[in-house]
């Protein structure tokens, strides 16, 4: 049993940047691949990126690669996704996302906000 919680959203313009965390408890966290769901007004969630438990492979859903980056401090228990060079349609609610396989799937955090004006 894992418990995901996401912070670091918010309302930033168009070229601008955010890092989103997730803070892990409550479970083995350092052995769960971990991601990034995202889910826009309108639209079905897609997977954004995510991080082997290794911290050795990383993935990135194409629209992002080049900007997002996935990171991961098992110490702190804590996952990160930069983000820079946002975009409007970057806007969603994103999700931490831990689990077994590539994309993790099997724990979600309770989603965090991100606007991108123009």
């Amino acid at each position: 049993q894992v418990q995901l919680v996401e912070s670091g959203g918010g309302l930033v313009q168009a070229g601008g940047s955010l890092r989103l965390s997730c803070a892990a408890s409550g479970g083995t966290f350092r052995n769960y691949n971990t991601g990034w769901f995202r889910q826009a007004p309108g639209k079905e969630r897609e997977f954004v990126a995510a991080i082997v438990w290794t911290g050795s492979f990383t993935y990135y859903v194409d629209s992002v690669k080049g900007r997002f980056t996935i990171s991961r401090d098992n110490a702190k228990n804590t996952v990160y996704l930069q983000m820079n060079s946002l975009k409007p349609e970057d806007t969603a609610v994103y999700y931490c996302t831990a689990g077994s396989r590539i994309p993790p799937r099997d724990y979600w955090g309770q989603g965090t906000q991100v606007t991108v004006s123009s």
